[in-house]
């Protein structure tokens, strides 16, 4: 429809002629309500933004000396976070002499990795800098049957107690083979 045609018409039906695609050849338009045009176009971005997953990173420090309450009490806040869906960084702040002793904290970061490989990957490995060891754990994709929390019945109905299953005795497994010592002191 040639351009003149198309704003007469506009202009008869008492709504605009808005161009959709400028690049494109020729160009595309639409004889819409602008108004209505730009509320839609505001609400779908409004909806996207809605639907946009946040993700943030959560930090925990240590340090070289840090005890097993501390260590245990910050490993569940990580744990925690993570479950969320949050990123966790894990930091080992070193002062002065310590900073000759990085194995230290290396020990920690090795451990925590090893204690939050279960619902955990690593990111970034553990490396210096400046005064300080960090890793950064990220959540592993979880699918939705295991996302889900038991609810401790599988019934319908609450509170109704189901039927005991009988359990047979399990075959024991063959012992696996050791696995090649590994040198504690050896930093991953």
């Amino acid at each position: 429809m040639d351009t003149r045609d198309a704003i007469q018409e506009a202009r008869k039906r008492g709504v605009d002629l808005v161009e959709i695609a400028s690049n494109a050849q020729p160009p595309v338009a639409k004889i819409i309500d602008y108004g209505k045009f730009l509320y839609e176009q505001k609400k779908k971005q409004h909806e996207a933004k809605k639907k946009q997953v946040t993700v943030t990173v959560k930090e925990i420090k240590f340090r070289p000396g840090t005890d097993d309450h501390d260590y245990k009490y910050r490993m569940e806040r990580a744990r925690e976070w993570l479950a969320d869906g949050d990123k966790v960084r894990a930091a080992i702040a070193f002062r002065g002499r310590e900073m000759t002793h990085r194995e230290l904290g290396a020990k920690i970061l090795s451990r925590l990795t090893k204690e939050l490989a279960d619902i955990a990957d690593v990111e970034v490995a553990p490396k210096m800098e400046g005064y300080q060891m960090f890793t950064i754990f990220l959540p592993k994709k979880v699918t939705p049957e295991k996302k889900k929390k038991s609810t401790g019945h599988t019934t319908d109905q609450p509170n109704v107690a189901e039927p005991e299953k009988k359990r047979e005795p399990r075959a024991e497994k063959p012992a696996a083979p050791p696995a090649p010592a590994k040198d504690p002191d050896e930093i991953f």
